[in-house]
C-alpha cells in the first residue's frame, strides 16, 4: 500500500467519523425536541421508556432516517475492505438529500423544517453538518 493510498483511507475514515458525530449531534437535538413534545402531552418518561418510544412509537419514527444513516456509517467503518469512493459519495448525497427542510415535503422534511424554525441547537447542528458535507 502506498503512502497516498494509506493517507486517502485515513482521510476517508476520519470524514466518516466526523459525519457520524455530526449526525448524532443533530439526532440528539431533534430527539430532545420530540421528547419535550411527547412529554407535554403524555407526561415525563424515563430514559428506558424513551428508548422504547424511539424504537416503536410513531411520533419518533421520522428520526429513524438519521439512525439508519449512522448505522450505515458504522458498517462502513467496521468493514475490512477499503471503502470505495463511490460508496462515500453516495452516502454524502444521501445525507445532503436527507437534511433538506421543507414545509411541504416528506414527514421528515416537514418536521425538520419545524425544528429548524424553533430550536437554535438544531440550526447549529444543521450548519455544522452542512459545513462538513460542503468540504467534500
Amino acid at each position: 500500500m502506498t503512502s497516498n493510498t494509506l493517507l486517502q483511507r485515513i482521510n476517508q475514515q476520519q470524514f466518516l467519523r466526523n459525519l457520524r458525530n455530526k449526525l448524532l449531534t443533530l439526532h440528539s437535538c431533534l430527539l430532545q425536541i420530540e421528547r419535550i413534545a411527547y412529554e407535554q402531552v403524555r407526561g415525563r418518561v424515563t430514559s428506558a421508556e424513551l428508548l422504547r418510544l424511539v424504537i416503536s412509537d410513531e411520533q419518533f419514527a421520522w428520526l429513524h432516517r438519521i439512525s439508519e444513516m449512522v448505522v450505515q456509517i458504522d458498517e462502513m467503518l467496521a468493514a475490512d475492505e477499503p471503502l470505495a469512493l463511490e460508496d462515500i459519495q453516495n452516502l454524502i448525497t444521501q445525507a445532503r438529500n436527507l437534511i433538506v427542510p421543507s414545509e411541504e415535503g416528506s414527514v421528515f422534511a416537514k418536521k425538520y423544517y419545524a425544528a429548524l424554525q424553533s430550536e437554535p441547537s438544531v440550526v447549529m447542528a444543521h450548519s455544522d453538518l452542512l459545513q462538513l458535507l460542503a468540504s467534500k
